[in-house]
């Protein structure tokens, strides 16, 4: 059984890495912990997913308050807000309805949009959510 706590562990951690947001983070560990769980006890399904949840759900509470205060410090700078407005180009053509890929400064994004955008265009990015931006025509702009 630790293995398979060991594979969701690992996918949480995958899936982390392209959502960030802490929460899978916080579920990853739990995994973790019921895995050293399984491997103590194999037979203690019931404690395995006890462990996890614990501190899965204690993570989860008391890193809340923590991060809520680390982004209202001083000097903290949310990239998300940094792209709102800036110019990017279309990589990969996109489709209402369908993603494509735009870069922006260094980094590539997902992106949508409302209307077809081709490949080359100017963009400017509208809103950004955790790892999908939305664009609109850099000439649409007044």
């Amino acid at each position: 059984m630790w293995a398979i706590w060991l594979i969701v562990a690992g996918i949480l951690l995958v899936l982390e890495m392209m959502t960030m947001t802490f929460y899978l983070l916080w579920l990853c560990i739990g995994s973790l912990v019921a895995t050293a769980v399984a491997l103590v006890a194999p037979e203690a399904y019931f404690w395995q997913v006890v462990a996890g949840c614990l501190v899965a759900l204690v993570l989860t509470v008391f890193t809340k308050p923590l991060s809520r205060k680390f982004r209202a410090a001083k000097g903290f700078k949310d990239i998300g807000t940094e792209l709102v407005g800036k110019q990017g180009i279309v990589v990969e053509p996109i489709e209402p309805g369908q993603y494509g890929i735009v870069k922006v400064g260094g980094d590539s994004w997902s992106a949508t949009a409302t209307v077809p955008i081709g490949r080359d265009e100017k963009v400017r990015v509208l809103e950004r959510g955790s790892t999908i931006i939305e664009v609109e025509r850099w000439e649409e702009i007044s």
